[in-house]
């Protein structure tokens, strides 16, 4: 199909052609902000990253993106060389600089840096961590719900590569979106290692069902910050809401279907492998629930 839409699909902005990105504390002009073929982000997927949101003057939920980030840090040895404040203190300097007020879509990515060969091991990364910050305009331009289809392609058990880490290493999301473009969808739906719904190749995955809202256990998905601010809201708004198992079979009859992500908050699912999804339109508690996250981030 031609006609393929994406969760990120973004109105066209020609600001971002005269962006100034923040490449290891230096405010770069876009073609100018380069970072070496040595590095192990660009040699071997080797960083972490976040993406954060600016509505209305304010980076929304800055504090767990941060959290998050070095925790992924953390987790793969990596050393940042920046605070938390440092960082945010970044973020706001390329903000100003940039001159964005709202809509605006930040990439904040820490990799470990150059290496001195070619090769694997990460003690041949001496001159690092490589930090930059691409900040675009940006908003959402989705023509209609989303169609998906279901793909082979797993998000896999913690002692292969954890789903739960936001890595730069995302080539089974991508074979993941590619397998589902070919089927004729926009983007790939991702089951677990036993055969559960799980999530798509770039957000969470949800389901709406007789007034409940149902997503997966959140055991082999990346645990999103708009995923846990929607399952908040539902609980604070009494919308029953259940992080279970559930298959295909009870995906198909769901009454709405919707992904979360920083980018597009709740985009509507339409269509899965073939099957209308409800109406095939946004349903109402699909919109109830924009209208409270936005009412919550300020939108």
């Amino acid at each position: 199909m031609t006609d393929n839409v994406s969760t990120h699909q973004a109105e066209d902005d020609a600001r971002n052609e005269s962006i100034l990105i923040w490449v290891n504390g230096v405010l770069k002009p876009k073609a100018e902000a380069l970072v070496s073929v040595y590095d192990s982000g660009f040699m071997l997927g080797d960083g972490v990253w976040e993406g954060i949101r600016l509505y209305n003057g304010r980076w929304t939920f800055l504090d767990e993106h941060m959290d998050r980030l070095f925790e992924a840090a953390k987790a793969i040895d990596l050393e940042i060389g920046m605070t938390a404040e440092q960082l945010i203190a970044a973020v706001h300097e390329t903000q100003a600089a940039n001159q964005m007020t709202t809509d605006a879509h930040a990439r904040l990515m820490v990799t470990r840096g150059v290496k001195t060969r070619p090769f694997q091991h990460p003690k041949l990364s001496q001159r690092g961590p490589t930090v930059v910050i691409i900040m675009e305009h940006s908003r959402q331009k989705l023509p209609r719900p989303i169609r998906l289809a279901t793909v082979p392609h797993l998000r896999g058990l913690p002692m292969t590569q954890d789903p739960k880490l936001n890595s730069h290493s995302k080539l089974n999301c991508i074979l993941a979106c590619i397998a589902a473009e070919k089927a004729g969808a926009d983007e790939a739906l991702m089951l677990d290692v036993h055969g559960f719904v799980n999530t798509t190749n770039a957000c969470n995955f949800f389901i709406v069902k007789k007034g409940q809202v149902w997503t997966s256990t959140g055991d082999y998905c990346m645990n999103g910050i708009t995923r846990a601010k929607v399952i908040d809201l539902c609980r604070a708004n009494v919308i029953p809401v259940f992080e279970r198992n559930f298959s295909l079979v009870d995906t198909y009859s769901a009454d709405e279907a919707f992904l979360t992500g920083t980018f597009g908050a709740q985009t509507p699912v339409g269509m899965i492998d073939g099957r209308v999804i409800g109406t095939g339109q946004m349903g109402p508690m699909t919109e109830r629930i924009r209208g409270l996250y936005k009412a919550l981030v300020g939108g």
